[in-house]
């Protein structure tokens, strides 16, 4: 007999698979890349962000840094260009926007999302 639920949304089993790894750990999150990435002449086949070590002088640098690109942000939470500055602050070794943004999409997305989650965790 076939089965009467129907099959996930593409986009929720993405979202809870990322939930899932991003909730492994509450100050830490370990991305192996799907795609490994040469980038600056060096070889990333992970990436780790220590949420941790972030302060409130990131944070306000963060939002002022917006502020001058005239992005207003409202809930961090919600914003991508707040999460992904807060990324490469949080990642243990020095990258930069730049490389996360040329990241596959999946692992840009894992990222992502491990930012929100502890965001949301936070407040």
């Amino acid at each position: 007999m076939a089965n009467d639920f129907p099959a996930k949304d593409t986009e929720e089993a993405v979202f809870e698979a990322v939930q899932k790894e991003a909730d492994g750990s509450k100050d830490t999150f370990t991305r192996k890349l799907s795609k490994p990435i040469d980038w600056d002449g060096k070889h990333y086949t992970e990436l780790t962000f220590d949420w941790s070590k972030l302060t409130g002088k990131d944070d306000i640098d963060i939002e002022n840094e917006l502020a001058r690109l005239n992005i207003i942000v409202f809930v961090p939470a919600a914003t991508i260009e707040y999460m992904v500055r807060m990324a490469a602050r949080a990642c243990t070794v020095p990258i930069g926007i730049d490389l996360l943004g040329a990241l596959t999409l999946k692992d840009f997305n894992a990222i992502r999302g491990a930012a929100r989650n502890f965001l949301m965790r936070s407040a």
